[in-house]
């Protein structure tokens, strides 16, 4: 599933927080401490979503409610139906029903095991991770019941919580060394991977571009209907718009090149993601994710 929303590491940096998810992971058989087990968890039950998604039950519905809804329009194609409007009407009629509560179905199982079970869990401990101030890195779209790039908060989204104010600190906790005047630290934080240039700079610009195309086509159609329009009337200024073309294959070429500045900003992008799954492996507490960088990793999840 690669980077965790949290990692275990954080859930157990508060003592509250690491009993109360322990405590929900107790109701449901998971340790949700535990990046193994909640990483193979999220993989088994997205697997279940997807072919629940797939059920015969849902495309046995589609197509049963496309067959009522488009039956009347061949009506006026063949007289044999035409002579039975009434009861080529009732049968669409019947189609349609069937076809949408097979759908209708289809969708409550797939909520239901979406909501149900371990995931409703899983999304509880996210909630309270949240109300105590621990960032979520990154949130499946199919956590929460929606489509990749999808907005709104979809069919189960993380519960939300009043906030926690935060533990008080403890004294750093020391191990001693062989030599009785030295001390070390117990455990030493894992530093999160900085973000480097290139990776801020496709967060700028991932939504950006994607318009040399169509300006290119407009050009060449320009300067075709330019040049037609002056065969047509027969004047020589129409056939200044071929000026248009070189221009076109100009954005074109921007285009492209364009087109492969922004794919080696997002090999170095997918990069840095996977340095965090790395950090957060170890220990690290990953902060929130851009847009961006969220979108990139759902494209490959």
């Amino acid at each position: 599933m690669g980077l965790l929303p949290v990692s275990g590491a954080a859930l157990r940096a508060d003592a509250r927080l690491r009993e109360t998810a322990r405590g929900i992971g107790a109701r449901y058989g998971v340790d949700y401490t535990d990046d193994d087990a909640v990483t193979a968890l999220l993989t088994e039950r997205h697997r279940s979503l997807e072919r629940e998604q797939r059920r015969p039950a849902a495309y046995l519905g589609l197509l049963t409610l496309m067959a009522g809804m488009f039956m009347p329009f061949g009506i006026p194609l063949s007289p044999a139906l035409d002579a039975h409007l009434f009861a080529v009407l009732g049968a669409a009629g019947g189609l349609t029903v069937v076809g949408a509560a097979l759908l209708v179905h289809a969708r409550a199982q797939w909520k239901r095991a979406l909501r149900n079970g371990p995931l409703a869990g899983y999304r509880e401990v996210l909630g309270v991770a949240r109300a105590h101030g621990i960032p979520l890195a990154h949130i499946p779209p199919w956590l929460e019941g929606r489509t990749n790039g999808g907005g709104g908060k979809g069919a189960a989204p993380i519960p939300t919580y009043p906030p926690v104010e935060p533990a008080p600190e403890a004294p750093a906790e020391t191990a001693t060394a062989p030599s009785p005047s030295v001390t070390v630290p117990a455990s030493v934080p894992v530093p999160v991977p900085p973000k480097p240039w290139a990776v801020s700079y496709y967060e700028q610009t991932a939504d950006a571009g994607g318009w040399h195309d169509e300006v290119g086509w407009l050009l060449v159609l320009a300067g075709g209907g330019g040049v037609t329009w002056a065969v047509t009337v027969g004047t020589g200024v129409g056939f200044a718009t071929l000026l248009l073309v070189p221009v076109a294959i100009w954005v074109w070429l921007a285009g492209r090149r364009q087109g492969r500045e922004k794919e080696e900003l997002r090999e170095e992008a997918l990069k840095y993601v996977k340095e965090l799954q790395a950090a957060q492996a170890a220990g690290a507490h990953v902060p929130e994710l851009s847009p961006q960088l969220r979108a990139l990793l759902d494209d490959h999840q």
